[in-house]
């Protein structure tokens, strides 16, 4: 079965602006969320899901600079947009990622496709309930779960959030959440402010390295070593989607 991850990314973030082309270490964040799927057994390909908008003219001159495949679409539908993408890209299971968490584990993404695919699951994430740290979110489902949840959602908030139809109709779908082994959820690990992008930059000037992926576990070493990196980005509050993917 064809796995395709695709990375929904904009430049007209509100809180934000242009955050996806943000630098961290030696190169901009949507690189450094492309790069770190990489190194995925399971993912058979990764495009770039973007709008249809003039600004985002500039995500594909990106996407066609560093050799991805991309896709432009609805800019308010995100679910459409994601449809169709996998459609066009003959994906068989879909990996949803957002090009602002910049600490994805490839790793928990392949245990996720493993899942799905050797007990025939239709959904399987990480964050209903939520254990993980947001940013590390994980969502891998089928292209029958996709194409239901395409044709029957009809609030904004499931065609703006993809995988909402599945978590709020549990009932009509095979669902697995992954729990980890520590609730961690109070950890911010995603960047929607000005906050979040400092303490990401900290982050990354203290482990990347070139030639190696640093992992969750190297983050949570150093956030021990050095405890006042957490207060960066404390005040900012937990996004809507992470509280509500819990009901």
């Amino acid at each position: 079965m064809s796995v395709v991850a695709i990375i929904q990314a904009r430049t007209g973030s509100t809180r934000l602006p242009n955050k996806i082309f943000l630098k961290l270490a030696d190169s901009s964040l949507l690189s450094h969320v492309v790069n770190r799927l990489r190194p995925s057994k399971e993912i058979d390909k990764i495009i770039v899901a973007t709008t249809i908008s003039s600004q985002d003219n500039s995500v594909e001159e990106w996407c066609i600079q560093n050799h991805i495949d991309y896709y432009r679409g609805s800019e308010n539908n995100v679910l459409e947009r994601y449809y169709h993408a996998a459609k066009k890209f003959n994906a068989e299971i879909i990996i949803r990622v957002t090009a602002d968490d910049p600490f994805k584990d490839f790793r928990l993404i392949d245990k996720a496709i493993k899942i799905l695919r050797e007990n025939k699951y239709d959904f399987v994430c990480n964050n209903n309930p939520v254990s993980f740290p947001e940013g590390l979110d994980v969502e891998a489902l089928t292209m029958d779960s996709l194409s239901k949840s395409f044709l029957n959602s009809t609030s904004n908030f499931e065609k703006e959030h993809v995988t909402q139809y599945i978590h709020r109709n549990k009932n009509k779908f095979r669902i697995f959440n992954i729990k980890n082994d520590k609730d961690l959820s109070s950890y911010r690990w995603t960047i929607d402010t000005e906050e979040d992008y400092l303490f990401t930059k900290e982050i990354y000037n203290n482990l990347f390295r070139s030639n190696k992926i640093f992992l969750p576990e190297d983050i949570y070493q150093l956030l021990e070593n050095k405890p006042l990196l957490l207060k960066i980005n404390s005040r900012v509050k937990k996004s809507d989607l992470y509280k509500k993917s819990q009901t």
